[in-house]
């Protein structure tokens, strides 16, 4: 199979709670937690919640900068 170099850099646009649960090693809690406060991004797919990657992006890199 050959790899295309712009393929090795595609991000998901959407991941869902347990895939973020997973990435960020943060609790299901927590995650609907930063969602309910509006840290987290979302959009509902039918019955579906996906959190939108760039917020989950920008959350953990303002948690890995010191205040």
């Amino acid at each position: 199979m050959i790899e295309r170099g712009w393929e090795k850099k595609i991000e998901p646009l959407t991941v869902r709670i347990s895939t973020a649960v997973r990435i960020t090693g943060l609790s299901r809690s927590r995650i609907y937690e930063l969602i309910q406060s509006g840290d987290l991004d979302t959009v509902k797919v039918g019955r579906a919640t996906l959190i939108q990657f760039q917020s989950l992006k920008a959350l953990t890199a303002s948690e890995a900068t010191p205040n």
